[in-house]
């Protein structure tokens, strides 16, 4: 008889009664049989958790004492979940009936391979990849994260052309799989983050311990995206500019890092222009407060290196700039690109 692992799906809510109610049916619904569902609280002020106690009784209900974002409100929920995986899900996510097996089976094959994801696509148009996973994450020379069928705005069709298992640089916070030996020996998500990037983050500090990131494509599930914050939100503009630079200042080497975050800071005024001639004056104001806020928490940023000397998995990484490749070269699809490139 087959030995199942005990798969914890954790769902982070907060005032998210609407998903919840449209999406925890297919969770819930799941065939994995050694299964704990899990509803995380982010201190929600809406009426999430009576519907969940009415309609959902055998779900587990953790409540956090504040809204800590995505970091801190996962950490805190986890900290108090004992299960052989973790599967950190996004309440915007529809899954189908057989999502947890093939990625559970594909990580129980490597012990080195500590984390994954499922095939990511968009639920309003399922024939397409979305933006947030689609195929499986990856970074540029300098710190821009794009994926496997997703390059910078432009989402590609899913037509099986991704459909090989493979490793990956970062997997996607909106379903993500990971052992949880690897999530306690990470210490988790960086709770400086608030949201957006940590998972990137988590991913890179893994590798920097030599363990690898894959990407199942047997496993399929749907995201709408932007549940939280939607992406015109200045609120997420500053974030991602900021959690990106806390994030080269803490995994890349010391000479590395000098000189890319010094190019990122140059790159980073550009779009800012950008912002100001296309009268998004509060995205522009959003990139100053990252710069201002990364300077800020420089010593403390400085303080959470942590140095693997001689391990560290650099696969995923891409050699080249994926801003070049993308604006000069129009290379808008993850196979235009050199793929002797990646590491």
């Amino acid at each position: 008889m087959k030995n199942y692992p005990k798969v914890a799906v954790v769902i982070l809510n907060w005032n998210g009664r609407f998903f919840l109610e449209k999406f925890l049916p297919s969770v819930y619904n799941s065939s994995y049989p050694n299964i704990e569902f899990v509803i995380g609280d982010n201190a929600s002020t809406d009426d999430s958790l009576s519907f969940v106690r009415a309609s959902y009784p055998k779900i587990t209900l953790l409540e956090n004492a504040q809204n800590y974002g995505f970091a801190g409100g996962y950490n805190h929920i986890l900290s108090r979940v004992e299960a052989d995986y973790f599967v950190l899900l996004n309440s915007d996510v529809e899954v189908t009936p057989n999502w947890i097996e093939p990625v559970i089976d594909m990580l129980e094959r490597d012990e080195k391979l500590v984390a994954a994801q499922p095939k990511i696509l968009a639920f309003h148009n399922k024939a397409k990849f979305e933006h947030a996973g689609a195929a499986g994450g990856y970074l540029d020379r300098y710190g821009y994260p794009f994926c496997c069928g997703r390059i910078m705005d432009k989402v590609e069709y899913d037509l099986g052309q991704y459909d090989l298992e493979k490793e990956i640089f970062w997997a996607s916070g909106a379903a993500l799989f990971i052992k949880s030996h690897a999530w306690k020996e990470a210490k988790g998500l960086d709770e400086d983050f608030f949201a957006h990037m940590e998972e990137i983050d988590l991913c890179w500090r893994l590798k920097k311990m030599g363990y690898r990131i894959g990407y199942c494509p047997d496993s399929t599930v749907y995201h709408v995206g932007g549940g939280t914050l939607n992406a015109s939100n200045p609120q997420k503009t500053y974030l991602n500019f900021r959690n990106n630079l806390f994030m080269l200042q803490k995994n890349l080497p010391v000479d590395q890092a000098f000189t890319t975050i010094f190019m990122r800071l140059w790159l980073d005024l550009i779009a800012l222009i950008k912002f100001v001639f296309d009268r998004k004056f509060k995205d522009a104001w959003a990139v100053s407060r990252a710069h201002q806020s990364f300077f800020l928490n420089f010593f403390k940023n400085a303080k959470k290196r942590n140095n693997y000397a001689g391990i560290e998995n650099k696969a995923g990484q891409y050699k080249k700039s994926i801003i070049a490749d993308y604006y000069l070269d129009k290379k808008q699809k993850f196979s235009d690109l050199d793929q002797d490139s990646f590491f």
